[in-house]
């Protein structure tokens, strides 16, 4: 019998409930310590309403950018370049197959930092990105996470096609309009977003 009353007793308690707050404004507390009460603004129907929206480049037409032109200016990530060379695939050469035009790679200092961080193991994706032909940019900014690096240098100038690998940066990046992106599927390169007349 002691079982059963202690079984139910403990079924009626309940854990973890959270005290019940009451608004500063609450009569039981005293005047002195009392919050002025909230009211409510009455909208005026006469007054003129203001939408605020992000402005948008003007080279955005529909979804694509029309600003994307030959020599294509491409953005790198670190993982980007790391299945490259896994897929053996000679990084300019693939680009220009993929977009039938010249393609000049950037990388920023994060991915250098990035890869520099990966130690003895990614030597060769140094080497690669130290040809002359790859462009450097200098990041001022600290730290060096290339993700949130690119997404900012991509949202403030719309000329660039990224190049990545990596899911949550894709998913970062489809939600700026007229970005590209580029990607290696079945050992090519692939682009997504980019306008009929520009890409294979």
């Amino acid at each position: 019998m002691g079982k059963t009353k202690k079984a139910k007793r403990f079924a009626q308690q309940k854990f973890a409930v959270m005290k019940k707050m009451i608004s500063t404004s609450d009569s039981r507390i005293k005047e002195s310590d009392r919050g002025p009460p909230k009211k409510k603004r009455r909208e005026d129907p006469e007054e003129m309403k203001v939408h605020e929206a992000p402005q948008y480049s003007s080279a955005l037409f529909f979804q694509y950018n029309t600003q994307l032109g030959p020599p294509y200016h491409i953005l790198l990530d670190t993982n980007f370049i790391n299945f490259s060379i896994k897929n053996k695939l000679d990084i300019i050469q693939s680009m220009m197959d993929c977009l039938y035009a010249k393609c000049i790679p950037y990388i920023t200092d994060c991915v250098v930092g990035e890869l520099e961080k990966l130690g003895r193991k990614y030597l060769v994706a140094l080497k690669i990105i130290n040809d002359p032909r790859f462009e450097r940019i200098t990041c001022l900014h600290k730290g060096t996470y290339a993700d949130d690096c690119l997404v900012q240098r991509v949202t403030q100038h719309k000329c660039y096609i990224v190049a990545t690998c990596d899911k949550d940066l894709k998913r970062k990046i489809r939600k700026i309009p007229g970005v590209p992106i580029m990607y290696i599927s079945q050992h090519r390169y692939a682009i997504e977003r980019m306008p009929d007349a520009y890409s294979a």
